[in-house]
C-alpha cells in the first residue's frame, strides 16, 4: 500500500509541474542530441542511437523511458539534421515526444560553433482509472483519462574542438506552466515546464591506450533543485569506456560501453539511489545501443571521443 502511495504522489508532482520532466537518461554524454539540438551533425557520419531505461527497478509506478535519435550533417557539413523520438511513462502518466532539429556549424579558428533549433510536439496521456484516491468527489477524478497535445520548439549552443566541449540548451521553450514567466498556460494537469542545461568536457590523452574524459551537466527547472553531474569516463585501448557519474541528492552511477566494431557500440549504466527510494528499489538500469554509419566513417584515423 506504501508503494501505491508513493507512485501516486510522484505522479501527482510531475503533474503539478514542480518536478523535473524531461526524462532522465545517464548515458547522454555518448548521445548530447538527447539534450542540446545544437549537436546535431556534429559528427563527420550519421549516428542512430537506442536508449532504454528503468528508473527505480521494483518500484511500484516507477519511470521507465524508451529514446530514438538518428542525426548527421548534410554533404557540406555546415548543416546538421536529427530527429529524436522518445516514450516516458511514470506512474499513471505516459509522455511521448517527436522533434525534429536543425543546426547550423560555423568554422571557428580553433574547433566549430553550433547553432541549433528544435520543434515537435508532446502527447501526455493520464489514466486515472488506475489510481487509488481518496477524494471520490474531486472532478478530476470522474473522467477516467486525460490527454493533451503540446507543441513546442527549443534552442541550443554548442561548441566543440577535438578534445573539448561545452554547450547550452533550453529544449523546450515554450512553458505550460504558469507559475513560470513568459508561458501558454492551459487548463490541464499535464504542466510542462521550462528546463535549462549547461554542460562541458575535456578529453586528457595519457597515451594512446588510455584517455579521461572529465564532464559535468547542470539541469535547472523553476520551482526545483539545481541539479548537477559529475562525470569521470576512461577510454581503453580505443574499445571500452568504464565510467562513474554522480547525480546530486539523487545518484551514483556506473557506466560501461563497449566499441563492438568502427560502426556498432553497446552501452550499459546502472544507478544507485542515494535517497529513501533504495528501501524500495534494487536501482536504475540504462541499456544503449549505438550505430554509426555513412560516408566518412571508415575513412576515420581518429575516434570521436564525444
Amino acid at each position: 500500500m506504501r508503494k501505491i502511495y508513493i507512485a501516486v504522489v510522484l505522479t501527482l508532482l510531475l503533474l503539478q509541474g514542480y518536478a523535473q520532466q524531461i526524462p532522465v537518461l545517464s548515458q547522454y554524454m555518448f548521445n548530447g542530441l538527447v539534450i542540446n539540438p545544437a549537436y546535431s551533425g556534429s559528427k563527420d557520419f550519421m549516428s542512430a542511437t537506442l536508449m532504454v531505461r528503468k528508473q527505480w527497478a521494483g518500484f511500484n509506478g516507477s519511470p521507465s523511458t524508451q529514446n530514438a535519435s538518428i542525426h548527421g550533417p548534410l554533404r557540406k557539413k555546415k548543416v546538421g539534421l536529427g530527429l529524436m523520438i522518445s516514450n516516458d511513462n511514470i506512474g499513471i502518466t505516459n509522455q511521448t515526444d517527436v522533434y525534429a532539429s536543425y543546426a547550423y556549424h560555423l568554422p571557428l579558428q580553433r574547433g566549430k560553433l553550433s547553432f541549433g533549433l528544435q520543434g515537435g510536439v508532446s502527447y501526455f496521456k493520464s489514466v486515472f482509472s488506475e489510481l487509488n484516491y481518496w477524494d471520490a468527489n474531486d472532478p478530476i477524478y470522474l473522467q477516467q483519462s486525460l490527454t493533451n497535445l503540446q507543441p513546442n520548439f527549443g534552442a541550443g549552443a554548442y561548441y566543440y574542438q577535438e578534445k573539448m566541449y561545452a554547450g547550452f540548451s533550453i529544449p523546450q521553450l515554450i512553458s505550460y506552466d504558469s507559475i513560470q514567466p513568459v508561458n501558454f498556460y492551459k487548463e490541464t494537469v499535464h504542466h510542462q515546464a521550462r528546463h535549462y542545461y549547461l554542460n562541458a568536457g575535456y578529453i586528457f590523452e595519457v597515451n594512446r591506450e588510455f584517455i579521461v574524459r572529465p564532464s559535468f551537466l547542470v539541469k535547472y527547472v523553476l520551482h526545483a533543485p539545481v541539479q548537477y553531474d559529475l562525470n569521470l569516463n576512461l577510454l581503453l585501448s580505443n574499445i571500452f569506456w568504464v565510467g562513474a557519474s554522480y547525480r546530486s541528492s539523487d545518484a551514483i552511477v556506473a557506466i560501461f560501453e563497449y566499441q563492438v566494431n568502427r560502426k556498432l557500440r553497446i552501452g550499459y549504466s546502472f544507478d544507485y539511489t542515494l535517497t529513501r527510494i533504495r528501501n524500495y528499489s534494487s536501482g536504475s538500469h540504462e541499456i544503449m545501443i549505438g550505430y554509426d554509419f555513412g560516408y566518412n566513417i571508415l575513412r576515420m584515423k581518429t575516434p570521436r571521443y564525444f
